[in-house]
């Protein structure tokens, strides 16, 4: 799980046929760093995060809010270097495996934050980190009832109370941001004074208590107008002069890789990866793509598929509509244990998310103990926008796509992972983990789902046709994935302009151009997003090399339910436990 700073904004040895070690006696340091690990959940990465307090489970922070002011980040990078150095100063020798791995992680996590902080310093350039954290941080006490409305609302209203002070601290913070920044605060701010005008309210239509709602309309309406207010000092003051730079240049790509997933493959070897598997997915869309009429082109039969989608009005029935085939499918053969019966709550995303993501799921944290709901967020198109851009967009949202995207959100994707998340063998991986863990599991599911028959003639009612169709579909996802992995790079290395990735991610990446312009946005504040397909390629070597290790006992179910109980950490601290070895990654 990130943390609101990070907003702001390994592997080398032979491989070794050897099983997991055995289950060894708890070492005789773990019950001292697993206390350290609380001081450092509690007097840090909550202390200076409370909305992640909150989204975690933890609702003694409900009525705080982010102190972004240039004091506090530096209080906090204070911190982060004194419990770096508690850390360091912990005898791995004497602690568990798991313990290690956990221990690993925390300076991995210490790490990475102070990348960000110190070095990258997204909260000088970035103006949309202090108007959407506002709905980000009041979505998490509206969006699950774990307690009654009047609770809930008056720890919004005191969290509100302190939100407007975030706005004056941009003033004093930002120095010259890039312009896409400044442009995509602009685009998003609309939607966020609207979620503060209708949406927050609404939610709360059945708190009683006069007083709370008294105080609670008060401070919503100061934030709107601190809100409005901020809108116009971006329009007025910081668009005319955002002439920054987004890159973060190739050292901090190195390290901020490193840091956060435990990879430290060279960037240059990296993007011969992702080239080798872009072109990969092309030819075998191409190859598909002939199968279903020679005598047409692969971007013509793109634009068959393209234009197969639901209207607008019926985008989520369609995603509701994959619920019972996925699990049905799963359970048939064996896929994965699913751990609970309950469906995720399909809805319209969130206003604050709307400008860089086309699908989300929004689960709650695993220490939440009353209101468990998980959130599936699509992004409709906007009501404003004119008959072309709304076709434009939904043929990104093509039949084979929503299939791909239901299994990266659903089953066995984001929520399948969720749930298991009970079973993460520490408070340590249940708070932090990694991107190529969690969003390269959900994209290997899109192509293992369909490895596994999904789909195929004569499954689910499908003919061969559709079958061809729906693979066509869970490769164009892959491309886009693929194009994510060397625009990331490239754009940040200089070796890319934001125009240049745009029409990447046309070209190479088989978009459409008002997904290419989402995607190339996204990137500039996202550096790597390649995390989809370096985990997935990571997953799919572990797959493998755990295959060899098990021979004839191998079973697809065993494998991805061990997966699943290592929680979401780096593929390496996986590797670690499955393997019992530190072989690599890639």
């Amino acid at each position: 799980m990130k943390t609101l700073a990070s907003m702001i904004l390994l592997a080398s040895c032979v491989f070794a046929q050897q099983g997991p070690p055995k289950a060894a006696p708890q070492a005789s340091g773990d019950a001292a760093f697993r206390n350290l690990a609380d001081r450092y959940f509690n007097e840090v990465y909550f202390k200076f995060n409370p909305t992640q307090g909150t989204a975690a489970g933890f609702h003694q922070y409900d009525t705080q809010f982010e102190d972004l002011s240039s004091q506090t980040i530096g209080a906090e990078i204070g911190a982060l270097h004194r419990f770096r150095t508690l850390f360091d100063q912990v005898d791995p020798g004497r602690l568990s495996p798991e313990a290690r791995a956990d221990r690993d992680l925390l300076i991995s996590n210490i790490m990475g934050t102070l990348l960000a902080l110190e070095t990258i310093r997204a909260w000088e350039l970035n103006p949309d980190i202090y108007s959407s954290s506002t709905a980000a941080s009041a979505f998490t006490i509206m969006s699950r009832k774990y307690a009654p409305a009047d609770e809930r609302l008056k720890s919004l209203t005191e969290r509100e109370q302190k939100m407007p002070a975030v706005l004056d601290e941009a003033r004093q913070n930002l120095k010259n941001p890039p312009r896409i920044y400044t442009e995509v605060a602009l685009e998003q701010i609309p939607g966020i004074i609207g979620f503060f005008q209708k949406d927050v309210p609404d939610a709360f239509a059945g708190a009683k208590q006069p007083a709370i709602k008294q105080a609670f309309n008060k401070a919503n309406s100061q934030l709107i107008a601190a809100l409005q207010k901020y809108e116009q000092y971006l329009k007025t003051e910081v668009l005319p002069h955002s002439n920054g730079d987004f890159k973060i240049g190739a050292d901090n790509y190195r390290k901020k890789l490193l840091f956060d997933e435990m990879v430290d493959t060279p960037l240059e070897h990296l993007l011969e990866i992702g080239t080798a598997d872009l072109r990969k997915n092309q030819q075998e869309f191409k190859r598909v793509a002939a199968e279903i009429d020679a005598n047409k082109t692969p971007r013509q039969i793109l634009e068959e598929l393209e234009s197969d989608h639901p209207a607008p009005n019926q985008l989520l029935q369609s995603f509701r509509d994959t619920f019972s085939s996925l699990r049905g499918f799963i359970q048939e053969k064996h896929i994965i244990t699913i751990p609970s019966p309950v469906l995720p709550t399909l809805e319209e995303t969130p206003p604050f998310e709307r400008a860089l993501t086309t699908a989300s799921m929004d689960t709650p944290g695993p220490y939440e103990t009353v209101a468990k709901e998980a959130y599936f967020n699509v992004t409709l198109p906007e009501a404003n926008w004119p008959k072309e851009q709304v076709d434009d967009y939904m043929s990104g949202f093509n039949r084979g796509t929503i299939i791909s995207t239901a299994v990266h959100e659903t089953y066995p994707g984001h929520y399948v992972q969720f749930l298991w998340m009970k079973d993460a063998p520490s408070k340590v991986r249940k708070l932090l983990g990694s991107g190529t863990n969690a969003e390269g599991w959900a994209h290997y599911c899109e192509q293992m789902m369909l490895d596994e028959g999904y789909g195929q003639p004569g499954a689910g009612g499908h003919d061969e046709h559709e079958a061809k169709m729906l693979r066509l579909g869970q490769l164009q996802d892959a491309l886009l994935r693929n194009a994510r992995f060397i625009v990331g790079i490239k754009m940040h290395t200089g070796q890319m302009t934001f125009d240049e990735a745009k029409e990447f991610f046309v070209k190479e990446g088989y978009q459409v151009r008002s997904v290419a312009e989402k995607e190339a946005k996204r990137g500039t504040s996202d550096p790597t997003y390649l995390v989809y397909t370096l985990g997935k390629l990571q997953i799919m070597k572990l797959r493998d090399d755990y295959k060899k290790m098990k021979g004839d006992q191998f079973s697809l179910e065993e494998f991805h339910n061990a997966f699943m109980r290592q929680g979401f950490p780096p593929i390496k601290i996986v590797r670690q436990a499955l393997l019992g070895n530190d072989s690599p990654t890639l």
